[in-house]
Parts: C-alpha cells; structure tokens; sequence
C-alpha cells in the first residue's frame, strides 16, 4: 500500500467560468499531489451543488480529478475534497459568514488555505 499526499491550496467558489448556472453553483479546488516521490502540480477538481442548497449537509458532486491520470484512491480523495471545500464555506468554515439573510449568493469567492491530507493508494485502485 502507498501513501499519497493531497496538499489542497485554494478554492473559487461558485463560478460561471466553471460551469456555474441558476441551478448548480460549481466550484473548483486546485491542489498538489505527491505519490512515489513524483509531484503533481495544480491538478485540480470541480465541486457542484445546487443553488440555494446547505453548505453544511448538501450531497456534493465531486468530479474526477483533472491534470492527474495514474493510481488513485477516489473515496478517500472525495472525503477529503468534501472535508476541505466545508471547512471553507459551510456555517463554521473559515470563509464568509452571513447571518440572519436569506437567498444570498456572491459568485467567485477566492478561498487561499493550504489544507495537506494524506491517504492510501492500494497498487490495483483505478487510475483517472
């Protein structure tokens, strides 16, 4: 079994240049990626959700990630993603808090906060 090492970097929230629309907000979290001593730099990944819906416990759609295509562990790098992009916009995530307003949407919130997690690779997981 190998480790790898997912080093989360940044995050623009909601963007039309993404795919965002009046029914799905996508956002795209950009990262770097270490397995076997090789550094995959700014792959990224995209994150829909429907407009409107909780940050905190909305199912996600987390894509397959772009700029990487070797050996990977997609659950565990879907847990991750999930875990990083909440703690950056959910109710008690790091991001903008608004209170007490409803039906609010601020489009291209730029979120930079270095997050690294570390999973397993098992040698027959799927490549991208």
């Amino acid at each position: 079994m190998r480790t790898a090492r997912v080093i989360f970097r940044m995050c623009i929230q909601d963007s039309q240049d993404y795919g965002s629309d009046d029914e799905h907000m996508v956002s795209r979290v950009f990262f770097n990626l270490d397995l076997d001593g090789r550094q995959y730099t700014d792959p990224y990944v995209d994150i829909k959700q429907p407009v409107g819906s909780s940050f905190e416990n909305t199912p996600l759609e987390i894509g397959a990630p772009q700029g990487y295509e070797g050996p990977f562990n997609y659950q565990a790098f879907r847990d991750a993603v999930e875990a990083y992009y909440r703690s950056l916009v959910s109710a008690h995530g790091s991001g903008i808090h608004i209170e007490g307003a409803s039906n609010v949407r601020m489009r291209n919130n730029t979120h930079v906060q270095e997050k690294q997690v570390p999973f397993e690779v098992a040698e027959g997981d799927a490549s991208w």
